[in-house]
């Protein structure tokens, strides 16, 4: 019996020996650790690499082509690329010229602004910019935007050469804020704007600018400054005799025509061109039956006289100091923000369908310096825009060349064609808003979104509710500061779970997801599902201490006191801080108290190297207590339990 006790616990011993040894991470200097911290912050994208054993020659060409990138395509540019980039060019300013007249009224701004900004912006972006589908000008949301936030100060009205100023102020400083993301490599910071919010701001959005509308629609000349839909629905229907029939005829017809050639181009894209060309023929048709039937004698508001020539510089009326510098501030970030998440997801949305990438940072500095210079020119805030940017792809576009055919259109508009808008009429370019964000109305995706994240759902709710009930920017910001608050939700209370095994395997899962998976007797396994921080070490102490008493109680139900191991697997745990190391100084002494002994399954090696450093005397840190998993831990921890039991019993034997 003595032989067979030794003979078994030298056996024991042996298998024991199998389980791989958990080592120490290789040393590396506080500066390399750095360096990597750095790196991965910033440059996760490595844009460096392609620089890598190139000649010096070689290397300047690299430079030139990643910060102009029409460097990289212009050289191979042909007659077979001009005529499709031709086609989308003329069909996108058939649609930027009418979406600018009318989304810079949007703005509080006189309409050849509009224009402008569809002129000197183009050409900076086909210089830097990296989508070869992105098609730039004015967008209804940051328009809608910028001039409400400027008209909480000044009246569009009263002061309109103030109001002008600040909006060209208001552009330079969402073009510095974009381009410093860029170039200090930040972009992460818009991120905070997630899907569910932006899907909830832009219906809200939407339904706000279609509300503003009912002013050009119905012909009301006295009309609310506020946003908010009760406002503007008072408004509305306090001024019923101000209504004119004319224009309601007219503006119904007009939105009827174009809502039509939207659906007949959603339903066959090759049908593009009809959306395309909708509103230009709606402003072309509307103004010769102004000018023919002199409507604008009749209760029917024209556009009036605009000025002809091509953009004046404007670097002289831009406004650093007074008492409005905070506001153009906070209006440029606020801008600036909507319009770079815009023109970033639209870029990468036709990326992805061309097989192709768009460098993120590279486009917050195009985007930036685009309206930096536009800034100077005579231009407000502009990105790209997804409609355009819509019927741009569809057109075949090869080249962000569709750009600059696009402003060289517009430039001849300024310069010849202007006197021809003078009896366009403002309720067509109310329809052709209308038209334009209803498609911002994405009831699919926010179906989408109730079925898989009920939370997302609420930010998404609170986005759009807070936008038409209360303002644009502060339903914005309330949904970004739920989605933040989601985020600490998930780092405060990380998830723990109980595992088990999985029969016939040595595979451990969570005990509530797989049915099949059973406790192991005399062992409580955890796994924590998040970094241990300041922040949850408390909820993770208190959540853990509360496993240990219902596991004990269970025990004691069934009349068992085999606990003997508490195994934490830190297959998840990606980092831990100072704090974050006094959990486990804590749990262990819990588990001496209990004759418990605290196993560490698969600690990652930053985490390792923490804990190590932090636990000299290796009182939790122990070689025999780390494992690489769990299955290893539960067979190697048996083993030695029966090898002491056999130990035992040769002694007294």
């Amino acid at each position: 019996m003595e032989a067979n006790a030794e003979s078994m616990h030298s056996h024991c011993l042996e298998i024991a020996m199998e389980a791989h040894k958990v080592v120490p991470p290789p040393t590396k200097s506080t500066v390399e650790k750095l360096k990597t911290r750095l790196k991965e912050t910033f440059f996760p994208d490595d844009p460096l690499r392609q620089f890598k054993g190139q000649p010096m020659k070689k290397k300047l060409i690299l430079a030139a082509q990643y910060v102009f990138p029409i460097l990289q395509w212009g050289p191979n540019y042909s007659i077979k690329l001009f005529k499709s980039d031709i086609v989308s060019g003329l069909t996108i300013a058939s649609l930027a010229i009418p979406q600018g007249i009318s989304y810079a009224k949007l703005a509080n701004l006189p309409p050849i602004v509009g224009l402008y900004s569809s002129f000197v912006p183009p050409i900076v972006y086909a210089v830097l910019g990296s989508s070869r589908d992105l098609a730039v000008g004015p967008v209804s949301i940051a328009s809608l935007v910028l001039g409400s936030m400027l008209m909480q100060e000044v009246s569009p009205n009263k002061d309109p050469l103030l109001f002008l100023q600040l909006a060209f102020t208001s552009t330079f400083f969402a073009g510095l804020f974009q381009a410093s993301l860029g170039f200090l490599r930040l972009g992460f910071i818009i991120d905070f704007l997630s899907k569910a919010t932006l899907i909830g701001f832009m219906a809200g959005a939407a339904i706000i600018v279609s509300l503003q509308q009912l002013k050009g629609l119905l012909g009301i000349t006295h009309f609310t400054k506020q946003m908010g839909v009760v406002p503007v629905l008072s408004s509305v229907f306090h001024n019923t005799k101000e209504w004119s029939w004319q224009t309601i005829l007219m503006g119904f017809c007009f939105l009827v025509f174009l809502l039509l050639a939207r659906h007949v181009s959603m339903r066959k894209p090759k049908l593009f061109w009809v959306s395309a060309g909708a509103p230009l023929a709606s402003v072309i048709l509307s103004t010769l039956l102004v000018f023919a039937s002199k409507a604008n004698h009749h209760g029917i508001s024209v556009i009036g006289k605009l000025q002809q020539g091509l953009n004046p510089p404007s670097w002289n009326m831009l406004h650093f100091h007074g008492s409005h510098l905070g506001l153009v501030i906070k209006t440029g970030i606020v801008t600036g923000i909507l319009s770079l998440t815009e023109g970033i997801a639209v870029g990468r949305t036709f990326a992805a369908l061309k097989d192709y990438q768009v460098d993120g940072n590279k486009e917050m500095i195009a985007i930036g310096l685009m309206n930096m210079i536009g800034s100077s020119t005579s231009c407000y805030v502009t990105t790209g825009a997804f409609s355009r940017s819509a019927v741009n792809h569809n057109a075949g576009v090869k080249t962000a060349a569709s750009n600059i055919v696009m402003s060289v259109t517009v430039m001849v508009t300024l310069l010849f064609l202007m006197p021809l808008f003078q009896y366009t009429p403002n309720v067509v370019l109310g329809a052709i808003i209308v038209t334009a964000v209803v498609g911002l109305i994405d009831i699919p995706s926010a179906y989408h979104i109730w079925k898989v994240d009920k939370f997302d759902f609420v930010v998404t709710l609170c986005a759009f509710f807070g936008v038409i009930f209360i303002s644009v920017q502060e339903g914005l910001a309330i949904a970004v500061g739920l989605s933040i608050f989601k985020i600490l939700l998930q780092i405060t209370r990380p998830k723990t779970v109980m595992l088990g095994k999985i029969p016939g395997t040595d595979i451990y899962r969570n005990l509530h997801h797989y049915e099949e998976a059973s406790r192991v007797p005399g062992f409580l396994i955890l796994s924590i599902e998040s970094p241990i921080n300041f922040a949850n070490i408390t909820y993770l102490n208190e959540r853990i201490l509360r496993w240990i008493e219902e596991y004990e109680a269970e025990e004691d139900m069934k009349k068992q006191s085999s606990f003997r191991f508490f195994i934490l697997e830190m297959s998840a745990v990606s980092a831990v801080d100072t704090s974050g190391i006094s959990l486990f100084k804590v749990l262990r002494k819990a588990m001496e108290k209990k004759g418990v002994e605290l196993v560490l399954v698969n600690p990652l090696s930053e985490v390792m190297e923490k804990l190590l450093k932090a636990d000299e005397a290796r009182d939790f840190m122990k070689p025999d207590n780390l494992f690489m998993t769990v299955g290893e831990a539960v067979a190697s921890l048996s083993i030695r339990t029966k090898g002491q039991s056999s130990t035992t019993y040769h002694e007294g034997t």
